[in-house]
């Protein structure tokens, strides 16, 4: 898309009567600082890898109310137990595909405005952001009030497909006030021919708050999905994060994690599973700006085909945030010749009184680890299948709930039986 197509859309954004126009100031602000920048190339540090042959060359129209009807979609294949479910399609609430959830507090999205008094700034420097604040077109807003648990995991279940060439923008808040805990599953699917998903997620935990944000990204082959999530920490909380991401023709995470309070722990983790020709980017920035503070960094990608991957993780820790305690690492499987990896960890500190590492490696898989497991009676198809399990196996155990564990493993089990061949 040029930035022409982009202006063209957006006045459909703002001449449609569902959408309040008190939200225009916000959207033309953001979609003018959009224009500014631009569209990210090569030339940018952070984008450099990242292959955007996809968004120039389509061109995506914005949802219409007729692109919201389900007319064969597979729900049982995506079921997972002992959830509640919230559903979107094709950018549309819907509402009789979502579960009650008297627990929590839900609001849309000039709801959630208003309960702040419209004092919300949403980042200014990335142009993905900034297209999502001007065309935010879904989601809703979670608020979890002081000193609850929420037992059952709250899922997101975001729908594309169709035959049209699509352009969808959640915003979605999750707010812990103090006190509270709970589990957040963000799950894209859906088959789609043509798709540009470009997701906000803009997450706040107050004081000793606890989240575990698991997203499974199993999109069709041919779509496109950049996801934004920014996590601000107040003092003692912890924010478990793990992604499952095998979907999508070109795939894009963006996690800026800040550590603003002290004793405020984090913990990101990441698998990738890639093959044909499809991109697969963990970019990663954690901010320490308080003492006594945890942090890691955990991504692994197994790659078949030709097939890539991006890892950009980075460390920061700013001069007051003495005993640090971070580790970054990335690990990447390459069971091809062809696939490429591109891993760039970083660490950048400012205080003296820290404990920082950060590591990554590539390779094939263990000629002498294969021998030894086709000596003791498996074939060689088994012993490739049983390396790489035990390759991914760690992170699948930070996954608290089994329902979800189990289906993430079957989610793994399927793609491994698919592609590792002779």
């Amino acid at each position: 898309m040029k930035l022409l197509d982009f202006q063209s859309e957006f006045e459909k954004v703002l001449d449609r009567k569902h959408f309040s126009a008190k939200v225009h100031p916000l959207r033309e602000k953001a979609f003018n600082a959009f224009l500014d920048i631009g569209l990210p190339n090569r030339k940018w540090e952070d984008w450099r890898f990242t292959q955007f042959k996809n968004i120039s060359q389509k061109f995506y129209k914005i949802s219409e109310k007729k692109h919201s009807k389900i007319t064969t979609f597979n729900f049982a294949e995506h079921n997972i137990s002992d959830v509640d479910t919230i559903t979107f399609y094709n950018g549309h609430y819907k509402e009789e595909f979502s579960d009650s959830i008297p627990e929590i507090q839900l609001l849309n999205g000039l709801e959630y405005l208003e309960h702040y008094n419209w004092k919300y700034d949403y980042p200014s420097d990335c142009p993905f952001e900034l297209l999502n604040t001007a065309f935010m077109d879904s989601g809703l807003n979670i608020i979890i009030k002081k000193g609850q648990s929420i037992k059952r995991p709250i899922r997101f279940l975001i729908i594309s497909s169709g035959q049209d060439e699509l352009m969808v923008s959640p915003k979605i808040h999750i707010d812990i006030e103090n006190n509270s805990s709970a589990t957040f599953i963000e799950h894209h699917v859906g088959n789609s021919s043509d798709f540009l998903i470009n997701t906000s997620i803009q997450i706040k935990l107050l004081e000793n708050s606890i989240l575990d944000h698991i997203r499974i990204q199993s999109n069709s082959s041919k779509t496109t999905n950049i996801s934004n999530i920014k996590v601000d920490q107040s003092e003692d909380s912890h924010y478990n994060f793990f992604q499952l991401a095998f979907g999508s023709d070109l795939s894009r995470l963006n996690l800026d994690a800040r550590l603003n309070g002290k004793g405020a722990e984090c913990s990101l983790n990441g698998l990738s599973l890639s093959n044909k020709t499809q991109q697969l980017g963990s970019h990663i920035i954690t901010n320490h700006y308080s003492p006594n503070c945890n942090s890691s960094q955990n991504f692994k990608n197994i790659l078949q085909d030709k097939s890539s991957a991006i890892f950009n993780g980075k460390t920061v820790v700013h001069k007051d945030a003495q005993k640090t305690d971070s580790r970054q690492s990335n690990k990447s499987l390459l069971l091809s010749e062809n696939a490429l990896m591109n891993s760039n960890p970083q660490l950048e500190i400012y205080a003296d009184d820290v404990k920082c590492s950060h590591g990554s490696t590539t390779g094939a898989l263990d000629d002498d680890a294969l021998f030894y497991l086709r000596s003791r009676g498996l074939n060689f198809l088994n012993a490739q299948n049983l390396l790489i399990r035990g390759f991914a196996s760690e992170l699948f155990d930070l996954i608290k709930h089994d329902p979800t564990r189990n289906f993430i493993l079957g989610k793994f089990n399927n793609w491994l039986n698919k592609n590792v061949k002779l």
